[in-house]
């Protein structure tokens, strides 16, 4: 029963990201993409700066500025920047299939950088996940389009995060990670305002709702993905990350009238699938005794 709540949280929070993007996509329309991630970065700071200081903690300690902490906040800013940049710019469906590719990129960092063993096996689903993200963008082909490698910085930068925050000190809280994440954010959007020359604009009432629910969303949907780390098996929940692949692409069909092509579709299920593999390989592999003592990384 735990493991089916913690599958349904899991769907949510993965509805909760999906509706995200395509709220940041609507603000692109009218607002810069510095100004939405400046944005951004300011209304999750504030939302979990006041989480964190709630629950007693401080906002600044030693601690955080640990090398860990501070290749974290690099791979936020540069991840962040890159995905909500493809979103902007590319189909929300092929940004969210090669946004799938994160999980493996993270599987090979911790083998290359932590030295955490990985079989055969799962190098293969690695590779053939890797495959698939070539059918996305299609390099050299007459299908691609330069602007999808922002998509594939945002699983980079995501995944540097994601490692990086394996190897944070404890001292260090979740939700002052995910304040830190987003404080760093700001002053990334600011920059890229002014090296693109582009002034702020001012919020009309539609915008500012559009807004309002986009950081509520999002809150909403970290909230569900760390419950449905703790309700259930981590190697039982995961799967169900890739149900943000389903709703981006119906989203992206009915609201933004895309339509991925083939090689799109079959990209993003070779994805999927190396993605889901590796998962139960790693169930397979791991002792009982370690897998109730994993704990879950920062999400998005």
């Amino acid at each position: 029963m735990d493991n089916l709540r913690g599958a349904a949280l899991m769907v949510m929070a993965m509805f909760g990201f999906a509706i995200e993007d395509m709220l940041i996509k609507f603000m692109a329309g009218a607002l810069p993409v510095g100004q939405i991630l400046a944005m951004l970065g300011v209304g999750g700071a504030l939302v979990f700066g006041t989480i964190v200081r709630f629950q007693g903690q401080r906002l600044a300690e030693p601690a955080m500025l640990a090398p860990p902490i501070l290749i974290r906040a690099a791979g936020e800013i540069f991840g962040t920047v890159c995905f909500v940049t493809a979103i902007v710019v590319t189909p929300l469906s092929s940004a969210s299939a090669i946004l799938q590719a994160t999980p493996l990129v993270v599987t090979l960092g911790a083998a290359l950088f932590l030295s955490e063993p990985v079989g055969w096996r799962r190098w293969s689903a690695i590779f053939v996940g890797f495959f698939g993200v070539l059918l996305i963008v299609r390099p050299g082909m007459e299908g691609f389009s330069p602007l999808s490698l922002f998509a594939v910085g945002g699983v980079l930068g995501l995944a540097i995060r994601d490692i990086a925050t394996r190897k944070a000190s404890v001292q260090v809280t979740t939700m002052q990670l995910s304040y830190l994440g987003f404080l760093a954010v700001i002053p990334a959007g600011v920059f890229l305002m002014i090296f693109s020359g582009t002034p702020p604009v001012a919020l009309s009432p539609r915008i500012a709702l559009i807004f309002a629910a986009t950081i509520s969303i999002g809150v909403f949907a970290y909230y569900a993905i760390v419950a449905a780390m703790r309700v259930g098996e981590v190697s039982f929940v995961t799967p169900f990350r890739y149900t943000r692949m389903i709703f981006a692409l119906i989203i992206g069909i009915t609201v933004f009238s895309e339509s991925p092509d083939m090689p799109t579709l079959i990209g993003a299920a070779i994805i999927v699938a190396s993605g889901i593999y590796t998962v139960f390989r790693e169930r397979k592999n791991r002792a009982p005794s370690a897998a109730s003592l994993s704990k879950p990384g920062v999400p998005r």
